[in-house]
């Protein structure tokens, strides 16, 4: 592939160089900021051999070209434009403009979890193992793995702290994230976090039945009682926490002299932010994250069946938008305050569907072109990763979406309606069954043969049908 030739087909596709404004890349994608959404040609975007889709979000614009091609392709696009590389941040800023209070919101909790998700995908694919080693009745009845063969008890065990440590120490993993992104000092962040789950507190599993037993412990500061408990597994107070802490720390960094800011800013910062939390915010926010986590444990108990045909339907859609994110928090607050989440075996489903459409697409279609796309998305997104597929194959002819969409919906109200839950966040997609309880197996198998079977022949027939690929 000539790799500027190919960029510069881009660039006319996209108004020239006097439209582009900033662009960076990902693994997969350029990343455009743009002066003018409007003026791109699509469809001439669309025929050029680097290009697997395009789609915009977060007041960006993005280009899928593939892994291996597109840091190749930027090279030559930025040199051809004249606007030198540019950092993500750079184009997250020139974009800023473009986004609305709800897109920033969205925007900084996908800045925010996005860099902790290796940490939290690998704790997932890691308790899965443990699943399979410790789980009964997966090859024997009433049997597990270490039971029948003891000499694994400890290999068990080792994987098992290995794998909770990610979930236990979460609280600073976000912190570090979040005082990343709101632009303060990460250490700090990360100590503020580990502070939230200090071995002296009571940790936050068992605050349920301290309450009920009556041995919540306390400090007492001149009378005033302040509950002595950590925050494993929440989100909320670490989150509010991190921006206290940065506002802070910046406010006196632009007044405390050089000298001896090392001395005075950490310590002051750490001090305010650890009493506030302890005092106010963490007490606050703990109710609030309970308060949400019970209301949507309490209408999927009542209403599984209706919340799983929503919620398997929509998240594609939500894909589109950016808003998918905000539910990794979600699933976090779940795992965090229950032990599992019923959210990411639909998520997992939903991205399954994706793929099956866009391999259905690659065996209707003639068009080489077409047919390597709907593999490699196809593959992508059968281990979780839909874009390609999305923004690349099922959107572009709309009804492999829909079709997709409306599986994944089926397979979303089966599961809910038969108690599917995970026990940890790992790959989306296939992989996903190495999360869920294995209690539920059976059943999340059947949700998978939905998305894997139905989107993938009812597509390939309608595209026959259609004859438009």
């Amino acid at each position: 592939m000539d790799h500027k030739k190919q960029a510069e087909q881009i660039l006319e596709a996209i108004g020239g160089k006097e439209n582009l404004n900033a662009a960076t890349h990902c693994v997969t994608r350029l990343r455009l900021a743009l002066n003018d959404e409007g003026i791109v040609d699509d469809e001439k975007l669309n025929q050029i051999d680097a290009v697997k889709g395009s789609f915009s979000t977060n007041g960006q614009f993005q280009i899928v070209v593939g892994q291996g091609t597109v840091d190749k392709v930027y090279k030559e696009l930025v040199a051809l434009a004249g606007i030198g590389e540019s950092s993500k941040e750079d184009v997250k800023e020139a974009s800023k403009s473009k986004m609305n209070p709800l897109q920033r919101g969205i925007k900084t909790l996908a800045d925010i979890f996005i860099p902790i998700l290796p940490a939290i995908v690998t704790a997932g694919l890691l308790l899965g193992i443990n699943n399979i080693l410790t789980a009964q009745g997966i090859f024997w009845d009433e049997q597990s793995v270490i039971d029948v063969y003891p000499q694994w008890a400890d290999i068990a065990n080792m994987i098992i702290i290995i794998a909770n440590t990610a979930f236990t120490f979460l609280p600073g993993l976000i912190g570090w994230s979040a005082v990343k992104k709101f632009g303060g000092s990460p250490i700090l962040g990360i100590v503020i976090g580990l502070i939230l789950v200090h071995p002296e507190l009571l940790n936050a599993w068992d605050y349920g039945n301290a309450v009920e037993e009556g041995r919540v412990p306390t400090w007492n500061l001149f009378g005033w009682e302040i509950e002595k408990i950590g925050y494993q597994g929440q989100v909320l107070p670490v989150l509010v926490a991190s921006y206290v802490l940065t506002k802070i720390e910046l406010f006196m960094r632009k007044r405390t002299p050089d000298s001896i800011q090392l001395l005075v800013i950490g310590p002051v910062a750490l001090l305010v932010t650890g009493f506030l939390t302890f005092m106010f915010i963490g007490p606050v926010t703990f109710a609030i994250g309970n308060f949400i986590t019970d209301g949507l444990v309490s209408v999927f108990d009542s209403f599984a069946a209706l919340g799983g045909l929503i919620y398997g339907g929509l998240y594609g859609v939500l894909v589109i938008t950016g808003m998918h994110h905000t539910f990794l928090a979600v699933d976090i607050q779940l795992i965090g305050s229950t032990g599992t989440t019923f959210l990411w075996p639909m998520l997992a489903l939903s991205n399954i569907a994706q793929g099956s459409a866009a391999f259905a697409i690659m065996l209707a279609s003639k068009d080489e072109k077409l047919k390597g796309l709907g593999l490699s998305s196809g593959i992508s997104a059968y281990l979780g990763i839909t874009e390609p597929a999305l923004f690349g194959v099922n959107l572009r002819f709309k009804y492999p979406f829909i079709i997709a969409i409306s599986s994944s919906a089926i397979a979303g109200l089966y599961i809910s309606a038969r108690g599917v839950l995970a026990n940890s966040i790992g790959v989306g997609g296939v992989p996903g069954i190495f999360s869920i309880v294995s209690d539920y197996w059976f059943d999340f198998t059947i949700g998978m043969v939905i998305v894997l079977v139905v989107p993938l022949v009812v597509t390939y027939l309608y595209a026959k049908r259609k004859r438009d690929v």
